[in-house]
C-alpha cells in the first residue's frame, strides 16, 4: 500500500496537457472521377493518417490546399487549379496510379478549428469534372488531459488542478489514480464557482448532476477515467462522495482558463525577528535597571529607628 507520505514529489498543481489524436481514415479515389468521402471532419489538435486508394484505371492525385478557407472557382482551367495550389502551398501532394496505394498525413492544431481546407485533383479535368473535397476541422478538439490521485489519508493529491482551453466547451479527461486501498469517487460540481459542505452536497448534486462521477476501485494502482465536458471558465469543487471522506477534508479545485492563486506569502521573519529584539531589549533595560538599584542597597543611611539599639 501506497501511503500519501511517499509522493513527496506530487505537484501542489496538477496542469493539463493537450491530448494527442491519432487516426486512420481510408480514402478512395475513383475514376468517376471522385473521392470517396468527399468530405472530413476531424477535431482540431489532431493528426490524420489517411490510407488513399485509387481504385480506378487513370493517374489520379490527392493535393489538400496549405491555406484554410479557400476555394478555387468551379470554373477553374487546369492551368488555374495549377496555380491555385502553387500559390497557396500543400500540406499533401500525393501522386497514386491505377491500383496503387499511399498515405498522407494530415496535422490540424488548436487555432485550426472551424476552418476548411480544399482537395482536389490536379491531374488536368478532373477537378472540373468534380474530383474534390474538403476537411473540415471541428471547434470541437480532443480535449485536454489531467491525472489526480487517491489517498487513505482521505485527500486529493494535488488538490488544485488547472486547465486553459483553447475554445468552450472542452473536454477534460482525467486520470484517477488511486494511490491506497480505501475506494473513492471522483465527483465534480455541475457549476463553476459554487461552494459544496459535507451537509448539503447530496442534495445539490440530486438538483444539479455532477459533471462527472466516476468511482475509483479500491487498491494501489487502480485507476479510471473521468471524462466530461465543461462550458465555460470557471473554479469547480471536486469531492469525494464516499460518507464522511468529503468531511475530512476529500476536495479539490479545477481552475478552467482561470489563473490559479499564487499561495500566500509567509510572515516575513526578519518582521518577527525585529519585534523579538525589541521586546528583549526592553526587558533588558528593566533588568539594568533593577540591578542598579540592589547594587546601591545598604549604601544609603537607614532612616532613623530602623533598628534597635541602647540610647
Amino acid at each position: 500500500m501506497t501511503a500519501l507520505a511517499s509522493l513527496p514529489q506530487a505537484p501542489s498543481v496538477g496542469y493539463a496537457r493537450p491530448v494527442s489524436l491519432s487516426s486512420i481514415v481510408n480514402l478512395s479515389l475513383t475514376d468517376a472521377p471522385a473521392f470517396s468521402p468527399q468530405f472530413l471532419n476531424v477535431p482540431e489538435g489532431s493528426t490524420v493518417d489517411l490510407r488513399l486508394h485509387n481504385l480506378g484505371q487513370y493517374n489520379h492525385t490527392f493535393t489538400v490546399s496549405a491555406k484554410p478557407n479557400v476555394r478555387l472557382a468551379p470554373t477553374s482551367s487546369p492551368a488555374q487549379v495549377f496555380q491555385f495550389f502553387r500559390l497557396n502551398g500543400t500540406l499533401a501532394n500525393v501522386s497514386l496510379g491505377p491500383g496503387n496505394q499511399g498515405w498522407a498525413n494530415l496535422t490540424f492544431n488548436a487555432s485550426s478549428g472551424l476552418s476548411s481546407f480544399e482537395f482536389a485533383s490536379v491531374v488536368p479535368y478532373q477537378f472540373q469534372a468534380g474530383m474534390w473535397g474538403l476537411v473540415n476541422v471541428t471547434s470541437v478538439g480532443p480535449g485536454l488531459r489531467l491525472s489526480e490521485n487517491t489517498t487513505d489519508s482521505l485527500q486529493f493529491v494535488p488538490s488544485v488542478l488547472a486547465a486553459s482551453p483553447a475554445h468552450y466547451p472542452t473536454d477534460l479527461n482525467v486520470l484517477v489514480t488511486n494511490q491506497g486501498s480505501f475506494g473513492h469517487t471522483f465527483s465534480v460540481a455541475a457549476e463553476s464557482n459554487v461552494t459544496l459542505f459535507p451537509g448539503n452536497f447530496s442534495k445539490y448534486f440530486a438538483q444539479h448532476p455532477p459533471l462527472v462521477s466516476v468511482n475509483v476501485p479500491s487498491g494501489a494502482g487502480m485507476t479510471v477515467w473521468a471524462n466530461f465536458t465543461v462550458s465555460g471558465p470557471g473554479i469547480y469543487e471536486y469531492i469525494c462522495e464516499i460518507l464522511g471522506h468529503f468531511a475530512s477534508g476529500m476536495s479539490g479545485l479545477l481552475y478552467v482558463g482561470l489563473p490559479v492563486p499564487a499561495p500566500p506569502t509567509p510572515p516575513s521573519s526578519a518582521v518577527v525577528d525585529t519585534w523579538v529584539l525589541a521586546g528583549s531589549g526592553i526587558l533588558l533595560g528593566i533588568g539594568v535597571a533593577f540591578a542598579a538599584v540592589a547594587s546601591f542597597t545598604g549604601r544609603f543611611p537607614r532612616a532613623p529607628g530602623s533598628h534597635g539599639g541602647h540610647h
